[in-house]
């Protein structure tokens, strides 16, 4: 990486090894994910069994995260994608050929473990290469091409569904994005060779001990360290920041689920709803490089603040709505100010992640770093839905929208003190 090379240089040389992979690979997993359910139906599971098999998924993630940072760890970011790619697309046949509601459940929980291999493989590649300065643009931009490949993959499973009137379609599509996303990172530029890492200061030969104090530059280490060695070096910013950025993958979550349940309670029809949450999508789909922006010109706390202030605000006033006249409006006025917030924090947890990770070896943290993110988001659909069967789904939507007010004050608290701000 030379010093001299601009934002737009850096991120074109990134585009075959690092974002088309992430497009083809969002694009499959985006074509597939919805009809999880109709294919477990069809195998015999009753509602509640299909619901639990698609939770496979992000039971998947959850539990790849920290084994994905010891691969890049010792193996490299490129052949972690490979072998990810490789069982991942295994998993999918599996998904496709499946006898029994077991081995289809078994393949589901495979493929979520293998994304989280993928993605941490291209978090710890962006943490290693991109400079501060324009960090956050790189990384929101990689969110926001994974966002694209999630939005455009059910429309392309709705016209494979239109073309084979058969859902195994969408299975082997994904198979071949898997294909294309495999070739492409095994034939295209090795990443860690043609952007190398830059040359850091080895004198000292322990992994620093995480004081609490802010994380300004390189942490020095002559060999690699394990997982829970760099979990509890780095307890207290995990146990801070860490959970201040949970909060914000929670509040993002809930919105995914809360909304189509909204609409449902004011007896809005399915297109309605549709129409709703595609607007919502597109709002947060069309920000996600100005936040990248923003947290590299005014630091990422002028990012993570708006966007945790409108979600949790958003969340709280939507939950005041229900009884009133103009019910369906304030829904569609409020979804849309959630996909605003949603949309500045695009970026926000990758950024956060590659700013506190130790740079010589940001694999290990980075793995408990994206668990904590995803134990978040997996979590807040089971506290809504548990909360509104309790009691009522406003009150469920209201406790999100406390949830992104203190997320936004635990930033305010933290993100000062563990982030180095990016340099003008």
């Amino acid at each position: 990486m030379h010093v001299t090379d601009r934002p737009r240089d850096v991120l074109v040389r990134f585009a075959p090894m690092i974002y088309g992979p992430t497009v083809l690979f969002a694009l499959g997993e985006g074509a597939v994910i919805p009809l999880i359910p109709v294919i477990a139906a069809q195998l015999g599971a009753d509602l509640a069994t299909a619901a639990l098999v698609a939770s496979a998924l992000v039971v998947g993630q959850l539990c790849g995260n920290i084994p994905a940072g010891w691969a890049v760890a010792r193996v490299g970011e490129r052949f972690t994608m490979v072998i990810a790619g490789g069982l991942c697309l295994a998993a999918v046949v599996g998904l496709a050929l499946a006898p029994s509601l077991g081995v289809f459940a078994l393949a589901v929980f495979v493929i979520g473990f293998c994304a989280a291999a993928f993605g941490l493989a291209r978090h710890s590649f962006m943490t290693t290469r991109v400079p501060l300065a324009f960090r956050a643009r790189s990384l929101s931009l990689l969110g926001g091409t994974f966002r694209l490949g999630m939005f455009i993959g059910p429309f392309v499973a709705a016209a494979l569904l239109a073309l084979f009137g058969d859902e195994h379609a969408t299975i082997w599509f994904f198979g071949a994005c898997l294909v294309a996303t495999i070739l492409l990172v095994l034939v295209g530029p090795d990443p860690e060779q043609a952007v190398a890492a830059p040359v850091r200061s080895r004198d000292d030969s322990t992994l620093a001990e995480d004081t609490g104090e802010p994380v300004t530059g390189s942490i020095p280490t002559t060999e690699r360290t394990g997982v829970f060695r760099t979990m509890w070096a780095y307890r207290r910013v995990l146990s801070r920041l860490g959970l201040a950025a949970a909060s914000l993958s929670a509040v993002r979550s809930a919105r995914q689920v809360v909304l189509p349940l909204w609409g449902v309670s004011l007896g809005l029809d399915a297109q309605t709803i549709a129409l709703v949450v595609g607007i919502s999508g597109a709002i947060d789909f069309a920000l996600f490089y100005a936040s990248g922006q923003v947290m590299d010109r005014f630091g990422r706390l002028w990012a993570a603040l708006p966007a945790m202030l409108l979600m949790g605000m958003g969340f709280l006033a939507l939950s005041f709505t229900h009884d009133l006249e103009q019910s369906a409006m304030w829904f569609a006025m409020f979804a849309a100010v959630l996909g605003v917030g949603n949309g500045l924090s695009s970026g926000i947890l990758l950024t956060l992640g590659a700013d506190i990770a130790p740079k010589d070896d940001p694999a290990p943290f980075l793995g408990s770093w994206r668990t904590l993110t995803d134990a978040g988001g997996a979590v807040s659909p089971l506290l809504v839905s548990a909360i509104a069967a309790a009691s009522t789904l406003a009150l469920a939507t209201g406790v999100v929208g406390v949830i992104g007010l203190v997320g936004a004050a635990a930033f305010v608290r933290w993100v000062p003190r563990f982030v180095p701000r990016p340099k003008p």
